[in-house]
């Protein structure tokens, strides 16, 4: 028996993921013309991942609701010997839709604000209810979404043929003799007036039967956070404690209390006294996950910043920065913009943090400020082609980011309605192209050679996924006018939704 050898074996990766057609809602047809205001431009589970919400240009916000989850009662045991958690299709239907935000201008800076929905977060349930915050350009909405039950009259009671007025009896029952009245509409003798009762009463005298058998869904505006960003809100986030929420601009960062719409704390701000002197902006902002005193908001520079509230009620000095230094001679006209971070998500666990820039992803342990810890190359074969999409802007189209519940993945969109998913745990090399269609895996992508990093190794960054070609496999050029900007992943499954235009598609591995 040899005592001696304490080395651990690191356990396998996971296997790639096969990933299916789940479901599409909204599917163009052929040749059919996409309507500005029906693109989609926000989608969110909520924590359960039992329910996602869509936003869309027109202001309106889409809730649907999974169905597979309800269609299947029964106990714990019958679940667990029919394998009902491995072979489950994850099926959502229409749920309800509001319009959220209306087109407004703004007379004392001749400025229109569009009624795009630019974020959605969903808040804590409560009662049944719904709730989840929605905001343009300038105004957030806190939304509550409830069942409502219609009540209906089943059954009159009422003879039609006898009935005369509100209930009344006929006037030829009262005499002619009992119309003198007295002051105040008083009669001068009751009982000249004459009505004649039948033996079992009046039958046409009864209570209608109510019943409230539909149910209608209304989704109501609880309150308006309004006129407290100059710029454009670009996030909005929610804090663990369920209290209080940010939202952010490209200078500022304020915190505002659920409950109250007239106020909110200014915690960051970078603007400089000389606008001239501005050299970056903010560009996301998220809280983490189960610490209510920190948040982290990147920059146009590529940076993260991880701030705690507990050091100062104004947090222009962070605790940590994070930012990748660039080679020795590789900067160019579009270093900047390309490093522009359009999107962070923290890690369930709040201990990684995903950012997504034009080229590629990266994630960064939040105990190690040297560097990411990886980097995924998201569309390499773009490089050569940065003055063509500078030219036409799409160089500056805001790409989103999400990661897998289990923090064993994560995604992010492409142009030609692709979207791409990397295999983040020790060892593992995945890397799949799919794209957002009925068939996912029209355009696969060779398995790279070079393993990944190791979380837990901090000795070199490996660069994956550049292999992704510039053209499919018949050889036609990608499509830079389709691109899938907006993603998410179910919380606690293997299953992604992802916005092309106006379509919403489902896949599930």
């Amino acid at each position: 028996m040899d005592g001696g050898d304490d080395t651990e074996v690191a356990a396998a990766p996971p296997p790639p993921l096969e990933w299916k057609f789940s479901q599409v809602f909204g599917e163009r047809t052929a040749g059919e013309e996409v309507q500005e205001v029906d693109i989609i431009s926000a989608i969110e589970f909520d924590r359960t991942g039992d329910h996602l919400a869509t936003g869309d240009r027109g202001g309106r916000v889409v809730l649907f609701e999974r169905t597979d989850t309800k269609d299947n009662g029964g106990s714990r045991r019958d679940l667990e010997r029919m394998d009902y958690a491995l072979s489950r299709h994850p099926e959502f239907r229409y749920k309800t839709e509001f319009q959220s935000h209306e087109p407004e201008f703004d007379y004392l800076k001749s400025l229109e604000i569009e009624e795009k929905i630019n974020k959605i977060r969903w808040c804590q349930t409560a009662n049944g209810a719904l709730f989840l915050l929605s905001t343009n350009d300038k105004t957030i909405k806190f939304w509550k979404v409830q069942e409502k039950k219609v009540k209906k009259i089943s059954e009159m009671n009422i003879d039609p043929s006898k009935a005369v007025g509100n209930g009344g009896v006929p006037s030829s029952s009262v005499s002619s003799s009992s119309r003198s009245h007295l002051a105040n509409g008083g009669y001068p003798d009751r009982s000249c007036i004459d009505f004649p009762f039948p033996p079992g009463g009046i039958p046409s005298l009864r209570l209608p039967v109510v019943t409230s058998h539909e149910t209608s869904l209304l989704a109501r505006c609880r309150r308006v956070y309004a006129h407290a960003h100059d710029y454009h809100i670009n996030s909005i986030s929610n804090n663990s404690d369920g209290e209080t929420f940010i939202s952010a601009d490209d200078l500022r960062i304020n915190l505002w209390n659920l409950e109250i719409s007239n106020q909110s704390f200014n915690i960051v701000d970078v603007k400089p006294a000389n606008m001239e002197d501005l050299t970056e902006v903010i560009t996301s902002a998220e809280f983490h996950p189960t610490h209510c005193n920190m948040l982290a908001y990147s920059s146009s520079k590529g940076s993260i910043r991880l701030i705690d509230l507990r050091q100062s009620a104004l947090c222009d000095t962070h605790t940590k920065l994070f930012e990748e230094q660039e080679a020795p001679g590789s900067r160019s006209f579009f270093t900047e913009i390309i490093a522009s971070i359009s999107d962070i998500k923290f890690g369930r666990e709040g201990r990684y943090i995903l950012s997504r820039d034009y080229m590629t992803l990266k994630l960064w342990d939040i105990n190690m400020d040297s560097g990411p810890v990886s980097t995924f190359q998201v569309h390499e074969y773009l490089r050569p082609k940065l003055c063509d999409l500078y030219e036409n802007d799409s160089i500056f189209d805001k790409f989103e980011c999400c990661l897998s519940g289990d923090g064993q993945r994560v995604a992010t969109g492409s142009y030609s309605n692709l979207f791409r998913v990397f295999g983040c745990a020790d060892g593992s090399t995945e890397s799949t192209t799919l794209e957002a269609s009925k068939n996912p895996m029209r355009r696969p992508v060779p398995t790279p050679s070079r393993p990944s990093r190791s979380l837990g190794s901090i000795t070199r960054v490996v660069r994956r996924g550049g292999e992704s070609p510039g053209v499919d496999a018949n050889g036609n050029s990608f499509d830079f006018t389709t691109k899938l900007l907006h993603l998410a992943w179910h919380p606690t499954e293997n299953s992604i939704a992802c916005a092309a235009a106006n379509s919403l598609y489902m896949y599930y591995a």
